[in-house]
C-alpha cells in the first residue's frame, strides 16, 4: 500500500469513496496542542480476552448493519460509532501478542523502531504536556493486559484500586506530605542531572552500536525528567472538588469496578485533571457476580454454543459500560471533543488469534460510517496502525508515522 499523504484534521479519516470526516465546526478545535479553548481527550479501553467475531462484527457494511449482540447496548449511540473489521497489527503470539493493542509493536520486537513501543495513550499525552494535573489516568480491572508502554519501552501499570484513583484526583495532600514529595522530586532532579553529564562523557567513548544504547537510555531520562516537572508545576495547586462521595478501600467486585472506574474517567475528564485515560480489562476478570464460568474457561469456547452465549453475556456487559459511559460524557458535553478506541489486540481467544482485531471508534465529533469493512486482501489490507496515527493527528499530534504505520488511514474504495 502506497503512503499517504497525512490529512488534515477537519478530513481525519478520509478515504477513497467512503470517509470519516470531522464538521468543520470552529468550536471543534485542538486545544491540547494549539492552547485554543476546546481541548480534545482521548479514552481507550481494552480487553484482553478479545470479543468472540461472531458477537462482535455486524454481518453488512454500512449503517443500515444490524446489531450484534456485542453492539446492542450502543444502540442510543450508534450513529456516533463505527465498527472497522479485518484491521490488526500483523502480529501473532496470542496472549504476548495482546501488549500491541495500542502500539502494534511487541516489547520484544521494539529496538529496531525510532519510538520503541510507545503506546497511543502515551503518544497523545505527549501532546498536553503539563497542560492537566496527570498526563495520564491508567486504571485497570486485574493485571494482565499489559496495554500502554511509554517511549522508552517501559509498561506503565494501570490502577487497579478506584479509591486510590480516587484521592489521587480529589484529596489534596497535608502541607507536610507535599514538602517531602518536593524534596523527593529535587533529590531526583539531582540525580537525572548527574547521569546525564555522566551518559555525555561517556558517549564520546563508544562505538555506534553502544551510542545506540546510551541514546535509548537518554531518551528514558528524559521522559522521567519531564514527568518530574509536571508534578512539580501541580504540586500545590489545589485538586478540584468531587461531585460524588469518596469512594471507599473496600473489597468489590469486579463488575462494580468497571461501572467504578468509568465514572472515575468521566470525571477526571470532566473537570480537566487529564485529558487521556485508559481502562483495561486484564485476562483475570472475575464473572461469578454474572453467575458465569471462569471469564478465560469460556473464552476457549471451541464453538460450543452454550460458552457462546455466557461469552454473549459478557461481552455485552462490557459493552453496556461502555454505553453508560459514553450517556455521561454527553450529559457533561464534552462527548463530541471526546474520542473513544474500544477493542482488544485479540480477536478469537479461542484460537489465540491477533487477526481482524475487534476495533469500534466513539464520539470525537466525527461523521462516523456504521460498519467499515476495510479490505481483507493481503496485497490490499490497511494496517490498524495507520488507524492509530489518524487517531494522533486528530488529538493534534504533527507525527506522520507510529509503529508500523504506512501512513494515515485511507484504504482502498470498498465494493
Amino acid at each position: 500500500m502506497n503512503k499517504t499523504i497525512p490529512l488534515s484534521r477537519r478530513r481525519f479519516l478520509q478515504g477513497t469513496g467512503f470517509a470519516l470526516t470531522l464538521p468543520a465546526f470552529d468550536s471543534l478545535t485542538v486545544g491540547a496542542a494549539t492552547g485554543e479553548k476546546t481541548p480534545r481527550r482521548l479514552v481507550c479501553v481494552g480487553n484482553h480476552l478479545g470479543f468472540y467475531p461472531g458477537n462482535f462484527f455486524p454481518q453488512t457494511a454500512g449503517k443500515d448493519y444490524v446489531a450484534t449482540s456485542t453492539l446492542k447496548p450502543l444502540e442510543a449511540h450508534r450513529d456516533e460509532l463505527t465498527v472497522f473489521s479485518n484491521l490488526d497489527h500483523e502480529l501473532n503470539g496470542g496472549h504476548r501478542a495482546v501488549q500491541g493493542f495500542l502500539t502494534s509493536i511487541k516489547k520484544e520486537e521494539s529496538s529496531g523502531f525510532p519510538e520503541k513501543n510507545i503506546s497511543l495513550d502515551q503518544a497523545a499525552a505527549e501532546q498536553v504536556g503539563s497542560a492537566t494535573r496527570f498526563p495520564t489516568i491508567n486504571t485497570g480491572i486485574v493485571n494482565g493486559t499489559d496495554m500502554c508502554w511509554t517511549r522508552a519501552g517501559v509498561h506503565v501499570p494501570p490502577v487497579n484500586n478506584p479509591a486510590k484513583l480516587f484521592r489521587g484526583l480529589f484529596v489534596n495532600s497535608p502541607q507536610d506530605v507535599r514538602a517531602v514529595e518536593r524534596t523527593r522530586l529535587q533529590h531526583r532532579g539531582s540525580v537525572l542531572d548527574a547521569l546525564r553529564d555522566s551518559a555525555g562523557a561517556l558517549n564520546r567513548t563508544l562505538n555506534s552500536a553502544d551510542r545506540s544504547k546510551l541514546d535509548q537510555y537518554l531518551t528514558s531520562v528524559r521522559d522521567v525528567e519531564r514527568r518530574l516537572q509536571m508534578s512539580k508545576e501541580w504540586l500545590d495547586r489545589p485538586k478540584p472538588k468531587s461531585p460524588i462521595a469518596e469512594v471507599q478501600d473496600e473489597e468489590r467486585q469486579h463488575i462494580d469496578e468497571v461501572a467504578l472506574f468509568y465514572d472515575l474517567m468521566a470525571l477526571a475528564l470532566q473537570t480537566d485533571s487529564t485529558r487521556i485515560a485508559t481502562l483495561e480489562t486484564g485476562m483475570g476478570f472475575r464473572t461469578s457476580e454474572l453467575d458465569l464460568d471462569g471469564y478465560h474457561g469460556i473464552s476457549h469456547h471451541g464453538k460450543a454454543p452454550g460458552r457462546i452465549d455466557q461469552l454473549r453475556i459478557i461481552e455485552s456487559f462490557l459493552s453496556t459500560k461502555l454505553g453508560n459511559f459514553i450517556a455521561r460524557l454527553k450529559e457533561a458535553q464534552i462527548f463530541d471533543n471526546t474520542l473513544i478506541v474500544f477493542g482488544s489486540g485479540m480477536s478469537d481467544a479461542s484460537s489465540h488469534s491477533n487477526r481482524n482485531l475487534p476495533v469500534l471508534l466513539a464520539g470525537g465529533g466525527l461523521e462516523h460510517r456504521g460498519h467499515l469493512v476495510c479490505p481483507a486482501n493481503q496485497h490490499q489490507r490497511v494496517p490498524l496502525a495507520n488507524l492509530w496515527l489518524s487517531v494522533l493527528q486528530w488529538f493534534g499530534s504533527e507525527a506522520d508515522r507510529f509503529g508500523r504505520s504506512t501512513g494515515t488511514f485511507s484504504p482502498m474504495k470498498i465494493g
